[in-house]
């Protein structure tokens, strides 16, 4: 049975943008998502996945609706079965000499030349298109309206987690491992206490202003 909105519309699926895209002759199609944008501290880290749509993965969504728990499972599930998937990393002096916005569009490129197989179309979450010669589409919200760029967001997601746990053992006493860098108050206090660790991005507020001269 087809559910509809107003009258014969049929509601929009999370695989609406990717059907629109097969339709029109694409025929593999990556989601592209990021995380780590807003935190003061680690890299920023995106991944491009092309799903196969003959193997439908069930309770994939924007990672930022999902539980830790829910993210592991799916993180497992998409990577046993997508057609493929990349993943591509900048460090936070990347952030810091080129900025975020910047520095989030390397990643997303080089999380595309990761891809196993070479995509022809990408959908790409926010609005800012990606420096590449394939055609693309951005979508406002597209972690929770395209089903490609819901996998990516929860491959970017588990992918930085991972990394921030791994830094709060180089680095303690800051609670990586907990707010993942983000500027909680706890994290705020730590930087004020401790000064920036060698993984905080110096150019952001709130870090910037412990930064010891000549460093």
């Amino acid at each position: 049975m087809t559910l509809t909105l107003f009258g014969d519309e049929p509601a929009p699926t999370m695989w609406e943008f990717e059907d629109l895209a097969r339709r029109q002759g694409y025929r593999s199609i990556a989601g592209i998502d990021e995380a780590g944008r807003g935190p003061l501290a680690g890299p920023v880290v995106a991944a491009a996945v092309i799903l196969d749509s003959g193997s439908v993965v069930d309770g994939i969504n924007d990672s930022k609706k999902l539980t830790e728990k829910q993210r592991e499972g799916l993180f497992d599930r998409i990577m046993a079965t997508a057609l493929a998937v990349g993943v591509g990393i900048m460090d936070h002096d990347v952030v810091d000499r080129d900025n975020i916005l910047q520095a989030t569009l390397a990643a997303m490129k080089q999380a595309v030349a990761q891809l196993a197989t070479a995509p022809d179309f990408l959908l790409i979450d926010g609005i800012s298109m990606i420096p590449l010669a394939v055609p693309q589409r951005t979508i406002k919200q597209g972690d929770g309206r395209s089903v490609s760029i819901a996998a990516a967001s929860i491959i970017a997601k588990v992918t930085r987690d991972r990394m921030m746990v791994e830094y709060d053992r180089l680095y303690p006493g800051y609670g990586l491992a907990g707010h993942k860098g983000y500027g909680s108050q706890a994290h705020l206090e730590a930087i004020a206490r401790l000064g920036p660790s060698p993984i905080h991005r110096t150019t952001f507020r709130g870090v910037r202003e412990h930064v010891r001269s000549g460093e």
